[in-house]
């Protein structure tokens, strides 16, 4: 092997390292007991180029604003295991200036499959993975 090939290997091993220390550190709580969310409504606490997503929950049902468009679908959740299943979305086709914001926000939203409240903060996680956090409105 050589030398710069090392050099680049050892690099990359220490960065999978530090991300996976650094998930492990997060999302410890994945997979355990959380609190019920039904009747909650959440903002994304992540700053973003035009509106900012939301996430309102009720009745078995999620919907809110994906940052242009509304959008509405089915949810489960079991509390006992923090898992959480957003699906058949439904989205108002409205086109807007940022797009890649609610595209990007609704293919995680339909991803996460688990999550975890710590305070006033959601956090939505596929497995171990952290993909969206909200802040309660």
């Amino acid at each position: 092997m050589k030398k710069s090939n090392i050099k680049n290997f050892a690099l990359s091993v220490c960065a999978v390292a530090a991300i996976a220390s650094c998930s492990a550190v997060s999302s410890s709580k994945v997979g355990t007991a959380q609190p019920n969310l039904s009747n909650t409504q959440w903002k994304l606490a992540d700053e973003v180029k035009g509106n900012v997503p939301t996430l309102i929950i009720e009745n078995g049902k999620v919907n809110g604003n994906a940052g242009c468009n509304n959008y509405f679908g089915a949810l489960t959740l079991d509390a006992t295991a923090g898992n959480f299943v957003a699906e058949n979305l439904g989205v108002t086709r409205k086109m807007c200036e940022n797009m890649s914001v609610e595209d990007n926000f609704l293919k995680m939203l339909q991803q996460a499959n688990k999550y975890v409240v710590s305070g006033n903060t959601l956090q939505l996680y596929k497995d171990q993975l952290l993909l969206l956090k909200f802040n309660k409105q």
